[in-house]
């Protein structure tokens, strides 16, 4: 039987202290009291000390048929050096609907990368008195899941090279006498990728003793070309140095160097597969599909055909469980992936936002937050995370500040750790007047989705009732259901009860949700100008040459079926980060276009987009520290 939900009481503080200050602050209630109070059963429960636990993916065959919840996703204005609060908002919203206004409710968020926890951005947990907690866990380790990313994505380059090295050295003879050796009673038998790799080749054999040589041949020589691999080596923290690197030097690698370089670990196709995947075999399944480059003669060379992806399904077989916490109230969150949203789809995983619903069931609901601005991370949340979920959203929350929008409107350049200029911070209507195209823009691109959107507010000391009527209005105006200003960052979830009682209203409304563009009987081209036109407003697309030859070797090799991701900046609706505003009259640019077949899309990249975060000046690793007397850990924020 489930227990009745009871909020945590907020101790509410003027001025506001430092996140981590309230999130150490905060009472925490054991995360089995969590999970009994949304109706989880303790077998369900895998326990990672007193505040956090894995959720087996068992519950969702026990509610099958439990009807699901509200499905509202959170997304914001184009990105500003300011901050928008995207995160917070979301946690204040699920803060208010559960703890304020009595609905079920569950938030839905990435897992952060320790790249910008310890680089300039910080921590992700949101902030003020809107935060996941205990924040420490969730910015630092967590349940490991980014860890089981890494080891999966290394061993997969360990045996690409190795596989290199040793065709480069070996006959077919010996290769086939090392992959299938005789066991202690002179019998050779096929692992079980080998059958699918021959399945692939046409070689319908399960005795290895059958094969011809020309089967044998086929069978061992991957031959890869070295000048097609696509896959790279990862680690989870912001370090230029390793964007590119020469491996191989070693003397026993007998000269067989290769150029290549590190990304960032949530950067990494097993992060988008943690993302999209919907059950263990349809993970086994993806990440057999993964392809690492091509051989010789132009053919796809995978994972499977490595050998390598039945060991990343065990590397990654409990972090597939979303990982359950709470917020500052006490309304449960999962912590689920955290793939970026400027070079991967930038949404928490469809198994934890699949669970959720269920646990909240028909009047209860559901938030999961998109990276980035509406035009990147609603986008990709729409026309890939919604295709493989088959999940349908109710509404948009879309956050806006008046001081990002002043920005757009052509406001001063904001620089880390120096003072705001007065623009931001004295009423200058003009200033906010020119930066409500961005708003309107997205806006705009919610309503071609035909899903209903609520405008939230965020609300800082200094907006003025003014500027905020201003950005209410023209919200309105511009299509929204509502517009409302909401003080969760101060007063928790009480600060954002108006914005939820809007959310609530506006899924109510019948919705019309439609994808941007199908993917059968559509080309790569037409798929990446539709958003590039529809969405960002570019009047048109520039290929480079390598990005035409990708598109004729994707097209040939059946991948033009596939979603696109579109890899491009933040900071502007464009291609170009210095274009604030709603820009005009500008070409988007390809680069290139790389194949995540795994994950299910390919993703074109919109000029130079860097895979490897590099660190500042004065990172966020100087303030983060622990208190040896208390054990507490200070500095993150």
């Amino acid at each position: 039987m489930t227990k009745k939900f009871t909020p945590t009481p907020l101790k509410l503080r003027t001025p506001v202290p430092s996140d981590i200050e309230i999130a150490q602050e905060a009472t925490l209630k054991p995360i089995t009291l969590i999970a009994e109070e949304v109706g989880l059963r303790p077998e369900e429960l895998e326990l990672y000390g007193p505040n956090k636990a894995k959720v087996s993916l068992s519950v969702l065959e026990r509610l099958k048929d439990m009807p699901s919840g509200k499905y509202v996703d959170v997304t914001a204005i184009t990105p500003t050096p300011l901050g928008e609060g995207k995160t917070t908002t979301t946690v204040g919203l699920s803060q208010a609907i559960g703890a304020h206004l009595g609905k079920k409710v569950f938030t839905c968020i990435r897992q952060p990368s320790q790249g910008p926890t310890f680089g300039i951005k910080g921590g992700a947990a949101g902030g003020g008195y809107s935060q996941i907690i205990p924040m420490e866990d969730f910015n630092l380790h967590l349940t490991g899941d980014i860890h089981a990313i890494t080891a999966a994505n290394n061993l997969v380059a360990a045996a690409i090279d190795t596989r290199m090295f040793h065709e480069w050295r070996q006959t077919d003879e010996a290769l086939f006498r090392r992959l299938c050796p005789t066991d202690k009673n002179g019998q050779r038998k096929f692992a079980s990728s080998m059958l699918k790799r021959l399945q692939k080749l046409g070689i319908d054999k399960t005795d290895p003793n059958d094969l011809t040589e020309d089967e044998i041949h086929r069978f061992v020589r991957l031959d890869i070309d070295p000048d097609s691999i696509t896959w790279r080596r990862v680690l989870d923290v912001n370090d230029r140095h390793l964007r590119q690197i020469t491996i191989g030097q070693g003397p026993k690698e007998k000269g067989h160097t290769r150029v290549t370089g590190f990304d960032i670990t949530v950067a990494s196709e097993i992060m988008a597969i943690l993302a999209l995947t919907t059950s263990l075999a349809d993970m086994r399944e993806r990440f057999g599909k993964i392809v690492i480059g091509t051989s010789k003669a132009g053919d796809p060379v995978t994972t499977e055909d490595l050998g390598v992806a039945g060991a990343m399904t065990v590397l990654m077989k409990d972090a597939i469980k979303p990982t359950l916490m709470q917020t500052l109230e006490g309304t449960p969150a999962f912590v689920h992936a955290g793939p970026f949203a400027n070079i991967a789809h930038g949404n928490s995983s469809i198994i934890a936002d699949r669970i959720a619903l269920k646990l909240v069931g028909p009047d209860g609901y559901v938030l999961t937050e998109s990276g980035f601005g509406a035009d990147i991370g609603m986008e990709k949340f729409f026309d890939i995370k919604c295709r493989y979920s088959g999940l349908i959203p109710d509404a948009v929350v879309l956050v806006a500040t008046v001081r990002a929008l002043k920005m757009h409107g052509g406001g001063p350049t904001v620089k880390a750790g120096q003072p705001l200029a007065p623009e931001y911070t004295e009423e200058n209507l003009d200033l906010l007047r020119a930066g409500l195209a961005n708003l309107e823009a997205h806006i705009e691109n919610v309503k071609r989705f035909g899903v209903p959107v609520v405008v939230a507010v965020n609300s800082f000391k200094d907006d003025t009732p003014a500027e905020v009527e201003l950005v209410r209005k023209a919200a309105i105006e511009a299509g929204a259901e509502n517009a409302v200003v909401s003080r969760h960052w101060m007063e928790g979830g009480a600060g954002a009860a108006a914005l939820g009682e809007a959310v609530i209203k506006a899924c109510e409304k019948p919705g019309d949700f439609k994808f941007l563009y199908p993917l059968k009987g559509t080309s790569i081209k037409d798929k990446i100008e539709t958003i590039c036109k529809k969405i960002y407003g570019a009047d048109g697309v520039e290929y480079s040459p390598e990005a035409e030859a990708k598109i004729e070797l994707y097209t040939k090799l059946g991948f033009d079926e596939l979603p696109m991701c579109m890899a491009k900046t933040h900071l502007s609706l464009s291609h170009d980060p210095a274009l604030k505003g709603r820009p005009k009259g500008f070409t988007v640019p390809i680069r290139d276009i790389r194949a995540s077949v795994g994950a299910g899309f390919l993703y074109p990249l919109l000029g130079q987009m860097s895979t490897m975060p590099g660190l500042p000046t004065r990172p966020a690793f100087f303030d983060v520290d622990l208190d040896l007397e208390t054990g507490k850990v200070v500095g993150l924020f």
